[in-house]
C-alpha cells in the first residue's frame, strides 16, 4: 500500500487526547524557528504545499469508529498559512470544513507550527519545521542538504516512519502501577476563555552548562531542580492545610532507548521530585533527589515497563469490544482523578536542535510551547540552538509566581536571563 494513502490506527498516546478534548482545552503544542529575515507568507505556502505530503502522519483527518479512532488520509488541500495570533494553542475542532489537526502561523521572522499531540509528538513536529524550512529557503536560492534529521520531499515515506512503536516495543513482563499519589497543585486565578499567559526567558547554553556542571548534573537535571525549588517555595508561601508531594511531568523521548524510526509518538512520562513532609530541602538536596531518580529511572528497562502498562491495558480483549463511548468515560475520569493530580507542573526538553550547516546563517532561534493545562497550572518547555536556550512558561492561570522564583533563581545562580512575555 502507498505509504501516503494509508489510514492509520491512532498510537498509544495519540487514543487518550481526543478524549480529552473539551471546549476550554485540547492537547496542541508549537513548534516555532525564528529566521533572520522577515518571511514571505506566499513562499511559506507553496513549501508547505511540498512538504507536507511528505509526513503523511500530519496529512490526516480524525474519525471516529463503534470502538476505536483513526486517522485517515486528508484529500483536502493544504490548509493556509495565517498571520499569528496573541493566544497560540487555541483549541481545535476535529470538524472544520477542512479537517486538519495542524495549523502554519507566520509574524515578521518568525514560522510557527502547531499540531494536535494525537498526530506526533515533539521530535516529530521538529523534523516536520525543519524539513518545511529548509525547503522554504531553498525556494530563496540557498543550497540545503537532506541532513541533521531533514527528509527529502522527493523520496516517498518510509513505512517505519508511520509505525506505532509503543505496541512494536512493550514486551516487559512486569506492568508497574499507573498512580505516583496525589501532588501539590497550584491554585491559581484562571484566565477568561482562551487566555494563554507567556513568559519566555531566553539564556546562554554556556551558563547553564556551568551552572550545572557546579553540581554534576546535566542541565535537564538542574533545570528540572530549580523549577521544584520554585513550586515548593510556592506551596510554603500558599500556607497549604497539608503539605503535598512536588513533582514534575516530564516526557522521555523513547528513541533513544529503542531503534524506532517514527515521526509520531514515541514518548513516555516520568516524575521526578521531592516529599517536603520528610523535612526541609536546600537547592542541593533537591538536585541530588531529581539526579538520583533521573538515573534510575530513565533506562530501557523501566520505560519498557511503563509503556507495557498502557499497551497490554489497550490489548485487553474486555477494552477492546467495550463501545467508544464508554471508553471515553472510563479513560476521561482516570485522567482527571490520577494522571493530572500526580505532578505539580510540566516540563518538556526536545534538547538541542540541529541543522545542517549551510542553513545556520539564515536562523536566529527555535522555540517550543506547551499549550493550555488541562488544570490551572503552568507548563515548562526548553528548547537549544546555537548556543541559546529558550525556556517557555505557558499558563492560563493569572500568577506568575512560579516563573518569576524560577527565573530568579537562574540568575541568582550566575545564569543571566533575557526575559519577553505577551502579558500586558
Amino acid at each position: 500500500m502507498n505509504n501516503r494513502n494509508q489510514w492509520l490506527k491512532l498510537d498509544l498516546s495519540g487514543n487518550v487526547y481526543p478524549t480529552l478534548q473539551r471546549k476550554s482545552f485540547s492537547s496542541v503544542f508549537r513548534v516555532s524557528v525564528t529566521l533572520k529575515e522577515k518571511v514571505d507568507p506566499q513562499i511559506l505556502q507553496k513549501a508547505y504545499e511540498k512538504t507536507l505530503p511528505r509526513f503523511p502522519s500530519l496529512k490526516v483527518a480524525l474519525r471516529k469508529g463503534l470502538f476505536w479512532r483513526y486517522l485517515e488520509p486528508n484529500k483536502n488541500p493544504v490548509p493556509q498559512v495565517e498571520r499569528d495570533v496573541k493566544n497560540p494553542c487555541m483549541p481545535m475542532d476535529f470538524k472544520t470544513k477542512h479537517r486538519y489537526l495542524i495549523r502554519l502561523y507566520y509574524y515578521e521572522c518568525q514560522i510557527s507550527f502547531e499540531v494536535f499531540h494525537s498526530l506526533a509528538d515533539g521530535l516529530g513536529a521538529v523534523t516536520f519545521l525543519k524539513t518545511l524550512t529548509a525547503v522554504y529557503l531553498r525556494m530563496h536560492g540557498v543550497k540545503i542538504p537532506d541532513e541533521e534529521g531533514i527528509l527529502s520531499v522527493e523520496e516517498e515515506p518510509k513505512r517505519e516512519e508511520l509505525e506505532d512503536s509503543y505496541m512494536k516495543y512493550a514486551n516487559s513482563k512486569v506492568t508497574p502501577k499507573r498512580s505516583q499519589g496525589s501532588a501539590y497543585r497550584v491554585r491559581g486565578t484562571k484566565e477568561p476563555f482562551y487566555t494563554l499567559n507567556i513568559i519566555s526567558g531566553s539564556m546562554s547554553v554556556s551558563d547553564l552548562k556551568t551552572a550545572s556542571k557546579k553540581y554534576g548534573v546535566t542541565i535537564t537535571e538542574y533545570l528540572n531542580a530549580v523549577l521544584v525549588y520554585a513550586l515548593i517555595e510556592n506551596q510554603k508561601c500558599s500556607k497549604v492545610w497539608r503539605e503535598k508531594p512536588v513533582r514534575i511531568a516530564m516526557p522521555v523521548n523513547l528513541r533513544q532507548f529503542f531503534p524506532s524510526k517514527t515521526l509520531r509518538n514515541f514518548i513516555t512520562m516520568v516524575y521526578p521530585g521531592v516529599d517536603p513532609r520528610m523535612g526541609e530541602y536546600s537547592f542541593e538536596e533537591i538536585l541530588k533527589e531529581i539526579h538520583y531518580y533521573m538515573r534510575y529511572h530513565i533506562n530501557e528497562k523501566f520505560l519498557n515497563a511503563d509503556i507495557t502498562t498502557n499497551a497490554k491495558t489497550l490489548q485487553s480483549p474486555l477494552i477492546r469490544i467495550v463501545p467508544l463511548c464508554i471508553k471515553d468515560i472510563v479513560v476521561k475520569q482516570f485522567y482527571k482523578h490520577v494522571q493530572d493530580c500526580q505532578s505539580s507542573a510540566g516540563l518538556t526538553n526536545p534538547g538541542i536542535i540541529k541543522v545542517p550547516a549551510e542553513m545556520e546563517p539564515y536562523l536566529e532561534r527555535f522555540d517550543v510551547l506547551m499549550g493550555q493545562p488541562f488544570s490551572a497550572r503552568t507548563n515548562c518547555a526548553i528548547v537549544s540552538y546555537n548556543g541559546l536556550t529558550t525556556i517557555n512558561f505557558a499558563s492560563s492561570i493569572v500568577e506568575n509566581d512560579i516563573e518569576r522564583v524560577f527565573f530568579r533563581k537562574l540568575v541568582e545562580e550566575g545564569v543571566a536571563v533575557t526575559i519577553q512575555s505577551n502579558r500586558d
